[in-house]
C-alpha cells in the first residue's frame, strides 16, 4: 500500500482526510497523464460525490481532458464503460462499504483492471507536489448518463433467464445499484421485490446492504421468499440469504460458482481463487469436489491479478467479491447475482441445498482501531502470541491477524471448531494489544 491508496483505492473522510483539494490534484493529474485523455466517471450516492464529481471535473479539465459523466452508477458499470468504450481510464467516486460520512477515488484503467501501482504512486508524487503540470486548453464535460443502458443490455444480452415463478427480495443499500439494477432484475420474468432504494445522500450503508444483512433476513422470512440478496454501496459486492433467512457468504457462492462451472467444462485446471480470509469448510468442500485453491491476500486486486496470471476464471472474497472472467476482471455484484441464479437454474435446487455441502466452521472478526497498525504487527510479544494460538489450533483452526486495508484497525481473525475457542483466541490477542498500549 502507498501512501494514500489501500487495497481499494483512496479512502478517507469526506473533507476532512479525503479533501477537495486532494480530489482536484487526482483529476488534474490523470487528466495530464493520459494524453488526449477522455475519462469516464461515475459515483455512488453518498452527499459528498458530486462535489468531489465537480473537483475531479475542474482538475481533469485544466489538464485538457474531455470528462464523460455517468452520474450515479455502481462501480462494475463505470468499470465497464471505461473498458467497453476504452476511455483513458475511469474514476469512480465511492468508498464502497464505508459509511456515508466516508468517500474514496477509485480508478480503473481500459482494460478492465484497477490502474498498477506505478501510477498510484506517480499519484501520490503529485498529491503532495502539485507542481510541473499546466494548464491546458481543449477540456470539455459531457454527460453521459445514457452509457448505463449499454451496461444492463450487455448483462441481460449474457445472462439470459427466464425467474418465472420465483420470488426474490433484493436489498439496493440506499446506493448504487438503486439506478443500476432495478431495470435488469425487473425484466427477467420473477417476481422481484427491493427494499433500502430510496437513497437520500446519507442512507446508503445505514444498517442495510450486504454489510447489515439483518434487515434483508428478517424481510426474507416473513415474506416467504425463495431468496433475498443485498448489495454493498458501490455494488461491487453482493451477499444472500436463502428461503430461510440464513445468510448464505461469499465461500458458499464461490463454492457454487466453481462446482458449476467445473461441471461445465469451464473451470480452467479446477482452480478456484480465495482469499486468507475464506473459512477451513468452504476447502474441505472443494476437496470432495476435486478443486483446488490459489490463496492470496485479502483484496480483490490480489484475486485478480492472480486470476490473469495463472489463467484461472473464478476467485473472490467471503466478503461477498466475486470475480468471474469469462466476460471481465472486475468484481460486480449484479452480475455475480445473475450467474448464481442461472447455476441454480441448472441444478434445479433452491439456494439452500444448492450449498449444504458446505460445513462453515465457526469464525470470529474483531477489528481493533489503533494508533499505528505497522507497530502492533512488528510487536516481538504479540507476534509470539500469535504463533502460539496457531499451533494450539492445529489442523482444526486457524488465526490470522492483519492490518486493514482502508482504515486504522488491525483485524484479528479465528476459526476453530467452537465458538468459545474463537472467543478466548481472538481476545488472547486484542487484550495483549490493549495492554501494550496500542488501542486508539
Amino acid at each position: 500500500m502507498g501512501r494514500y491508496f489501500g487495497t481499494d483505492g483512496i479512502r478517507g473522510k469526506a473533507g476532512v482526510t479525503l479533501t477537495d483539494e486532494t480530489v482536484y490534484r487526482i483529476g488534474k493529474f490523470v487528466g495530464h497523464f493520459y494524453k488526449d485523455a477522455r475519462i469516464v466517471i461515475g459515483m455512488d450516492t453518498r452527499i459528498s460525490s458530486k462535489g468531489f464529481e465537480n473537483d475531479l471535473c475542474r482538475g481533469m479539465s485544466e489538464s485538457g481532458a474531455k470528462v464523460y459523466l455517468l452520474g450515479y452508477c455502481s462501480t462494475p458499470c463505470l468499470a465497464f464503460t471505461t473498458m467497453n468504450e476504452k476511455f483513458s481510464c475511469g474514476v469512480m467516486i465511492s468508498a464502497s462499504h464505508n459509511p456515508y460520512t466516508d468517500n474514496g477515488i477509485k480508478i480503473f484503467a481500459n482494460d478492465g483492471f484497477k490502474i498498477n501501482d506505478e501510477i498510484e504512486a506517480k499519484i501520490e508524487d503529485y498529491i503532495d507536489d502539485p507542481t510541473g503540470i499546466e494548464e491546458k486548453e481543449g477540456g470539455e464535460i459531457i454527460e453521459y448518463a445514457s452509457a448505463i443502458a449499454t451496461y444492463q443490455k450487455w448483462l441481460l444480452d449474457r445472462y439470459q433467464l427466464d425467474l418465472k415463478g420465483m420470488k426474490i427480495l433484493v436489498d439496493l443499500c440506499n446506493g448504487s445499484n438503486c439506478y443500476t439494477a432495478k431495470e435488469v432484475l425487473d425484466s427477467l420474468g420473477g417476481k422481484v421485490s427491493y427494499i433500502n432504494d430510496q437513497p437520500d445522500g446519507i442512507n446508503i450503508n445505514n444498517n442495510c446492504g450486504s454489510t447489515h444483512l439483518g434487515m434483508l433476513m428478517e424481510a426474507v422470512r416473513a415474506g416467504d421468499y425463495d431468496m433475498g440478496f443485498a448489495f454493498d454501496g458501490d455494488a461491487d459486492r453482493v451477499l444472500f440469504t436463502d428461503e430461510d433467512g440464513e445468510v448464505v457468504d461469499g465461500d458458499k457462492i464461490m463454492y457454487l460458482l466453481s462446482k458449476y462451472l467445473k461441471e461445465n467444462g469451464l473451470l480452467n485446471k479446477d482452480t478456484l481463487v480465495t482469499t486468507v480470509m475464506s473459512n477451513i469448510g468452504l476447502y474441505k468442500a472443494l476437496e470432495k469436489k476435486g478443486i483446488v485453491s490459489d490463496i492470496t491476500p485479502v483484496g480483490d486486486k490480489n484475486v485478480s491479478d492472480s486470476m490473469v496470471r495463472n489463467g484461472f476464471v473464478v476467485g473472490g472474497e467471503q466478503s461477498g467479491h466475486i470475480i468471474y472472467s469469462g466476460d471481465c476482471y472486475f468484481g460486480d455484484g449484479l452480475k455475480t447475482a445473475l450467474l448464481v441464479l442461472k447455476a441454480l437454474n441448472y441444478y434445479g435446487l433452491s439456494l439452500k441445498e444448492a450449498v449444504s455441502e458446505v460445513k462453515i466452521y465457526p469464525q470470529l472478526l474483531v477489528n481493533e482501531t489503533v494508533t499505528d497498525k505497522k507497530i502492533v504487527l512488528d510487536d516481538k510479544e504479540i507476534r509470539n502470541k500469535i504463533e502460539e494460538i496457531a499451533a494450539r489450533l492445529g489442523d482444526n483452526g486457524r488465526i490470522l491477524v492483519r492490518p486493514s486495508g482502508t482504515e486504522p484497525l488491525i483485524r484479528v481473525m479465528v476459526e476453530a471448531e467452537d465458538d468459545e475457542t474463537c472467543h478466548n483466541c481472538v481476545y488472547e490477542v486484542i487484550d495483549l494489544i490493549k495492554a501494550r498500549g496500542y488501542a486508539a
